[in-house]
């Protein structure tokens, strides 16, 4: 069994992130969400799109980045983050069993030292002249993926 987990930078879309919560939830993953937050996470659009799964799903908040890296230097995880700046299709990436898969904001991605802190960089590779997927998809293809490398059949 893996310990995958999924962290949101500073989700800015409720729907977004409910809706990555509910597939952590069916996934048995857990989810990190890095704050400030776009939106008050007790929000009814969170709530509908992740409907009862949220429930089940082990969520941890950090109030910003710096509380995030603390923990995570504490647990010695990888981070691998999803970025369109990144060379490395995420089919070819080798996943860990306990990496953190991170996913930044909607709007804006991450900041350059938050990309300068991920140990792996990896994309999903589009048609020409599209700009980015959105997020809760994104998440979904490269935990799939990530599972399927890490967890026995």
């Amino acid at each position: 069994m893996s310990d995958l987990r999924i962290a949101l930078y500073q989700p800015d879309i409720p729907g977004n992130t409910g809706t990555i919560l509910r597939l952590a939830a069916c996934l048995g993953l857990s989810v990190d969400v890095i704050e400030p937050a776009g939106f008050d996470l007790s929000d009814r659009n969170l709530k509908r799109a992740g409907m009862d799964y949220i429930a089940s799903v082990a969520l941890t908040r950090h109030i910003n980045w710096e509380r995030f890296e603390a923990w995570r230097a504490s647990t010695g995880r990888r981070l691998v983050l999803a970025s369109t700046k990144a060379a490395e299709p995420y089919t070819r990436f080798q996943f860990l069993p306990d990496d953190i898969l991170l996913f930044g904001r909607e709007s804006a991605g991450v900041p350059d030292h938050v990309h300068d802190r991920a140990e792996g960089r990896i994309l999903i590779p589009m048609a020409e002249g599209q700009r980015s997927l959105n997020v809760a998809m994104s998440a979904a293809m490269i935990a799939g993926e990530a599972i399927r490398q890490v967890q026995p059949v």
